[in-house]
């Protein structure tokens, strides 16, 4: 499959994503732990990653999902703008709350694995004998 060749982004975006990924918050830092070098179904997931103009806390690329966590700084009206602008170019948004992440991990990446887990039904196995 051809690479496609992305322009360079902007340098401040770069150096805000990466300042960011060593700043995460402490549920930002948990969540990662599970998401990370393919914990979570193998699929690979990155953080404060940049979907211009904006800097998502996690994407998987492969799925088009965007994981945002929202603390006390997040605000409805902007996280909708924002949520509605990463939807328009095609991601997935879900948001949880910090809280959620730091006391629920469990109920979170049960979640998350809902909406990226394999959707591939397969029948129940047949009894030795019966079909083809």
């Amino acid at each position: 499959m051809p690479r496609t060749v992305k322009p360079p982004l902007p340098t401040t975006t770069k150096q805000h994503s990466r300042k960011l990924r060593r700043e995460m918050t402490d549920a930002e830092r948990n969540l990662w732990r599970h998401l990370r070098a393919g914990g979570l179904g193998g699929l690979k997931f990155r953080r404060q990653h940049p979907i211009p103009p904006y800097i998502a806390d996690f994407c998987c690329v492969e799925r088009k999902l965007v994981i945002e966590l929202d603390g006390s700084q997040h605000t409805d009206e902007k996280d909708a703008v924002r949520t509605r602008y990463l939807q328009s170019q095609g991601w997935q948004v879900v948001r949880f709350w910090d809280n959620e992440v730091l006391n629920d991990m469990e109920a979170v990446v049960e979640a998350i694995w809902n909406i990226v887990g394999d959707r591939t039904l397969s029948p129940t196995p047949l009894p030795v004998g019966e079909g083809l």
